[in-house]
């Protein structure tokens, strides 16, 4: 939940497909229905959270994997999701062979036991962290379809955990650590639910005790609050839900930290070999610290009402020019910014600076960089900040070194 002392955002009613179409991030077209058409704006917070997840994911041992888009329904059969969960997929049948069907993956879980399952694995090879971010499609309703936070086209910041039993509750510490330190960089306080066994469901119920008693013992351990959602678990196996409440009070599920002893190891008969040379089926871990880009950017952008963190901005500073005869200087200050890898523009518009000040402002640019004729001549830039309020003036350096720093620290 968004700390609303400290953070909250400024009009918590604006919707994000508003705040899309103001910002340029994206649009939604009749030709592709729930499917997001990314801008250039809108690519760049996209790619600096791509990013971030890869950071995350390489400081915690994991490596990168992707899996085809398409694969054959047999696979689906063999997970249970043919059965479970068929109406959310979109299958067909090969025009040029009617004996085989298709299907465009919803998710990313069973395609990476054919990694796994690609060598001989053994018990020092464990845990295994495969890593994959990937477009999924799935069938949703036309209508439940609702912006970001529900759509067909998903990009998942998914992750399988290969374990040993006695390694599992210490990799989902892990997990609950990462997740935690994600949402402290915005100021949310996630809410935490334990999603037991529901009425269908594939396995023995000693699985599934032993399962939920692993996710609960990690939980206790992290010392966090949760509650308890019975009947609530993925039909494979319980799971860790992370929750958030919006700036307008809504409740979103994000992040997950599901464990399966059924359909991975047992459907795709996954193996190591122990110490005394015997197979033995591996635990996996299915994880997402994000739960999808989609939904946590719209939440994002609600919450902060357009004005991201400077990481996360598509324009970090904007240089206005007051008069033509600043232009050249601030053709320097571009080139000085740009160097630094600061995302900037130049507005030499022929346009009153208090009019170019507020349109700069309606796009959320953080750092807005004014140069006049005093400013050209002393080398500086007069500094005003999208929510701070004008600043001093500062030399091109400093003010370089202030930003970078910020950037660097995702503040």
């Amino acid at each position: 939940m968004p700390n609303k002392k400290e953070n909250s955002p400024q009009k918590p009613g604006r919707d994000h497909r508003e705040l899309g179409q103001l910002l340029d991030l994206f649009s939604f077209q009749e030709i592709a229905p729930g499917a997001p058409f990314w801008h250039p704006n809108g690519m760049v917070i996209f790619k600096e959270l791509e990013k971030f997840a890869r950071e995350m994911n390489e400081e915690e041992g994991y490596m990168e994997i992707s899996t085809p888009i398409m694969v054959k329904k047999e696979v689906f059969e063999k997970s249970g999701h043919w059965d479970h969960y068929r109406e959310n997929m979109f299958w067909f049948k090969n025009p040029t062979d009617e004996n085989e069907t298709l299907v465009v993956k919803p998710m990313n879980c069973p395609e990476s036991t054919y990694v796994y399952n690609s060598t001989i694995r053994s018990y020092k090879d464990l845990p295994l962290r495969l890593a994959e971010i990937g477009r999924l499609h799935r069938n949703e309703r036309s209508g439940t379809l609702g912006g970001l936070f529900r759509v067909r086209q998903i990009t998942m910041d998914d992750a399988h955990i290969y374990c040993r039993p006695d390694q599992v509750e210490e990799e989902v510490e892990k997990i609950l650590r990462v997740i935690a330190k994600f949402y402290a960089l915005f100021n949310f306080e996630p809410r935490y639910v334990l999603a037991t066994r529901p009425e269908k469901a594939l396995g023995e119920k000693e699985d599934w005790d032993s399962s939920e008693n692993a996710l609960e013992n990690a939980l206790k351990n992290s010392g966090l609050k949760y509650t308890i959602e019975k009947g609530e678990g993925a039909f494979y196996g319980p799971k860790i839900e992370v929750h958030l409440k919006d700036s307008q009070d809504r409740d979103w599920q994000l992040g997950t930290a599901q464990l399966d002893l059924v359909m991975l190891p047992k459907q795709f008969e996954v193996s190591y070999i122990d110490e005394n040379g015997k197979k033995q089926m591996p635990w996996v871990i299915h994880r997402a610290v994000f739960g999808s880009f989609e939904r946590i950017l719209g939440v994002l952008l609600e919450h902060f009402d357009g004005k991201l963190p400077l990481w996360l901005s598509p324009v970090q500073a904007e240089i206005l020019t007051i008069t033509d005869k600043q232009n050249q200087y601030g053709e320097k200050v571009l080139k000085e910014l740009k160097k630094s890898g600061i995302r900037v523009k130049l507005n030499t518009d022929n346009a009153t600076i208090g009019k170019k000040i507020r349109e700069a402002e309606i796009r959320r640019v953080p750092y807005l960089l004014i140069v006049g004729e005093k400013e050209a001549g002393n080398n500086t830039v007069a500094v005003r900040h999208y929510t701070k309020g004008d600043l001093k003036e500062m030399a091109i350096d400093n003010l370089t070194e202030i930003i970078k720093k910020e950037i660097g620290n995702r503040n």
